[in-house]
């Protein structure tokens, strides 16, 4: 657990679209990009050990990229580098930020001044959802997953905390980068499952099924 005065003003942001990281939960990556790799290097080297995950914004074609400006850090809690030089990682969700400005500077990588402002929340213990109905929920997500092809282990979503269903669903459902972000933006876990029951019901109804699986 970080204490907020003990969380960094400016950090190294990684955007990766549709990749969502929450709160207290955790996200495996593979970094093989140098300038990503030179961000991991200089991150490890930091007593805190953050890395922002930040959405890309949809934009039309030929504007200029810009980053969604709330995102979630993670702290790096695994690695092991492969013989060719690349990182399999695992970043632990801390808190959500919201970017304040870029930084400039000789980095190959995105860093930004960031504030921790309004998402005290994400450093206590685990939410609790009160209006969360386990049977209709999986039953649903029963019918999401038959409709693209998925599998999972039922007997572990039956048992599984509120929590971290709730937020690994919404990591690593098949959706689209724009309503990834929806979910970050959720100000309650109960906000996020509600957000989540919209996602899948739209999506059994014919929504777009042009999203990529992290």
């Amino acid at each position: 657990m970080f204490p907020t005065a003990d969380l960094p003003d400016t950090i190294p942001v990684f955007p990766l679209p549709g990749a969502l990281l929450l709160p207290r939960a955790r996200l495996p990556l593979h970094i093989f990009e140098p300038r990503y790799l030179a961000m991991l290097d200089d991150a490890l080297k930091t007593p805190h050990r953050l890395i922002g995950m930040a959405q890309p914004r949809e934009v039309p074609e030929g504007c200029e990229a810009k980053l969604h400006r709330i995102g979630c850090a993670g702290r790096v809690t695994a690695f092991s580098e492969t013989e060719d030089g690349r990182y399999m990682i695992t970043l632990s969700g801390i808190s959500r930020y919201r970017i304040q400005q870029e930084v400039s500077g000789f980095a190959p990588y995105l860093k930004a001044e960031v504030t921790w402002d309004g998402f005290a929340r994400d450093l206590g213990p685990g939410e609790e959802d009160n209006g969360f109905d386990r049977a209709p929920f999986l039953d649903l997500l029963s019918r999401f997953f038959e409709s693209r092809g998925l599998s999972t282990d039922w007997d572990s979503l039956k048992e599984a905390e509120e929590e971290l269903l709730i937020n690994s669903l919404s990591m690593l459902c098949p959706f689209a980068p724009e309503d990834k972000q929806a979910l970050l933006e959720a100000p309650s876990l109960s906000t996020r499952r509600e957000t989540l029951v919209t996602l899948i019901e739209f999506a059994l109804r014919g929504g777009s099924n042009e999203e990529v699986m992290q």
